[in-house]
């Protein structure tokens, strides 16, 4: 009789449990409720004539052993290593737990492989261990304990993360939050104080002060899972670097081996995509169906999508999240109304021919300064989390809460980012009006009268498309006329148009009227300022301010 034993993943295991005269305790289904340590029952099997346990009871055992199981509040399963990081593992799918199951089966019992309906009835067993309790919320890259602390995931094997607070930031071993991976992630470097990080990062982007300051205040946001965040939208003319800009940003934010998406093709996509990406880029857009346009301002202040359960025919899970998206286009006339107020739009300079230089110079230049980036990134959050509870506006605009980052930004770095912000989004607004021919044609006819009133079916009858030829979004009916003035309504106000549709005819048909008046807008300037050099003077890595002792 075979009676030695081996290690398996640090713990002795024999080598062939038919054959041992005491065989291993497994769980005959009378076993106490997840725990959260994955405690195992170790009462004897029951007496079955000699007959050793199954396949399915020795993985579940296995399993029990070393995870433990929780339930996400969008309803998926996962384990969690109870001796490992702080990572949520799917059941199923590639690097799953099942996967894993099947090779420390292998190991631990001399070579025996676990069949396919085996290791499916196990899975069954252990996603019914993590319904047992309350689900848990499961982050990915950013997520926030109950105490306010921002936590950041590094994305490494061995589950370090990055935590902020008003007090500082600290690289940790384990995160406090539990995380889940996706194929779409990529490790992040673990941040270092060295020099002044963002005038290295400034140092690759041609663009002036003023964006710039915006865009260090969007990165800092992006970083607070809790709030929206503006569609960052590089603008400019071929060859201003827009995708290489993007792709940067969103790889200090959520690195990923595609930054850069294509625009997905319906909701499916869409939501793939979304699922396993904290932050995304969708790269040189033309145009946006209204889907899309809808879809991303959904996913600005928090989405949700009912899908069907996994592994089921009827059942339905609600999957809510809300994203840090970017984009890059030429024509900001192509964005929608209701899209283009969501947006943080910033120019990129023309570059000039002796200032290029070779994607892989942009590339080893953006890899040898990260850290440092990430160093200033952070220190900075955390000085904004100390002062954001005292920030109050006078005044709130679209996106409030990111209107507060801003201010936050101006108070630590006396900077003026909300105003040059609130004066851009104004101009983005009077942008995405005049790429709309409806639109368009509505000003125009509001500015020649001053005052208009009347029915959606007598605006359709006023306003002529140009050159009298009706493009694709020219609304088709009195309804659908009405419906995109309401849509328009914002942008139409940005431009000093308001829309009241609150009023009724006066006779017996009592027919809805759009009142549509001009009215005078403040003076206020809206140029940027004065550019100055595009890539500012900067010390080499190593040679700006010592990393301090609390981080």
């Amino acid at each position: 009789m075979n009676s030695s034993t081996k290690p398996v993943n640090g713990t002795a295991r024999p080598v062939d449990s038919a054959r041992s005269t005491d065989p291993a305790p497994v769980n005959t289904g009378q076993s106490a409720v997840n725990t959260g340590r994955g405690s195992v029952n170790t009462r004897p099997p029951v007496d079955d004539g000699g007959k050793k346990p199954s396949a399915a009871v020795r993985l579940v055992a296995l399993a029990r052993e070393r995870y433990r199981f929780v339930m996400s509040t969008d309803g998926r399963p996962y384990a969690v290593a109870i001796d490992g990081p702080n990572i949520a593992l799917p059941l199923r799918g590639r690097s799953g737990v099942r996967q894993r199951l099947a090779r420390l089966y292998a190991e631990t019992f001399d070579g025996d492989v676990a069949s396919q309906s085996a290791l499916a009835d196990a899975m069954t067993v252990l996603e019914g261990i993590a319904e047992s309790d309350d689900p848990v919320p499961v982050h990915l890259r950013v997520g926030h304990d109950d105490a306010g602390t921002i936590v950041v995931d590094l994305g490494t094997a061995d589950g370090r993360a990055v935590t902020v607070t008003a007090g500082g930031w600290h690289v940790v071993e384990r995160s406090p939050v539990l995380f889940r991976r996706s194929g779409a992630m990529a490790p992040m470097p673990a941040p270092v104080l060295l020099g002044n990080g963002l005038s290295m990062l400034h140092s690759l982007l041609n663009m002036n002060e003023s964006a710039f300051r915006q865009l260090v205040a969007w990165l800092i946001a992006a970083w607070m899972p809790t709030i929206p965040h503006p569609v960052l939208t590089f603008k400019g003319e071929q060859g201003t670097g827009k995708s290489a800009a993007a792709q940067m940003m969103v790889n200090l934010i959520d690195p990923s081996p595609a930054a850069k998406r294509s625009q997905p093709r319906d909701h499916k996509a869409w939501a793939t995509q979304a699922f396993s990406s904290w932050a995304l880029c969708l790269d040189n857009i033309s145009t946006l169906p209204q889907w899309l346009s809808d879809t991303l301002c959904k996913a600005v202040t928090g989405d949700g999508i009912v899908d069907r359960a996994l592994y089921t025919d009827d059942d339905v899970v609600v999957l809510s999240f809300r994203r840090v998206l970017a984009m890059t286009t030429i024509d900001a006339g192509a964005l929608a109304g209701d899209l283009a107020e969501r947006l943080l739009m910033l120019d990129l300079q023309l570059i000039a021919p002796e200032q290029r230089r070779t994607e892989e110079e942009l590339a080893t230049a953006f890899e040898t300064i990260r850290p440092a980036v990430l160093g200033s990134l952070f220190d900075l959050l955390a000085s904004v989390l100390a002062v954001l509870p005292h920030v109050k506006l006078d005044s709130l605009p679209r996106m409030a809460d990111f209107a507060r980052i801003l201010a936050a930004v101006d108070q630590v770095m006396e900077w003026t980012t909300l105003d040059d912000y609130l004066a851009a989004s104004a101009n983005v607004a009077g942008d995405a009006l005049e790429g709309d021919p409806f639109g368009s044609a509505v000003a125009a006819l509001v500015e020649q009268c001053g005052t208009w009133t009347g029915t959606a079916a007598q605006l359709l009858e006023h306003v002529q498309p140009p050159g009298g030829i009706r493009p694709p979004t020219w609304p088709k009916d009195a309804t659908r006329a009405g419906g995109k003035v309401k849509r328009l309504a914002p942008l139409l106000r940005s431009i000093g148009i308001t829309v009241d549709d609150t009023q009724r005819s006066r006779d017996r048909h009592r027919h809805k009227l759009l009142v549509l008046t001009r009215t005078d807008l403040p003076e206020q300037t809206a140029s940027a300022p004065p550019t100055g050099s595009l890539w500012p003077d900067v010390s080499p890595i190593g040679q700006g301010h010592r990393p301090s002792d609390q981080y």
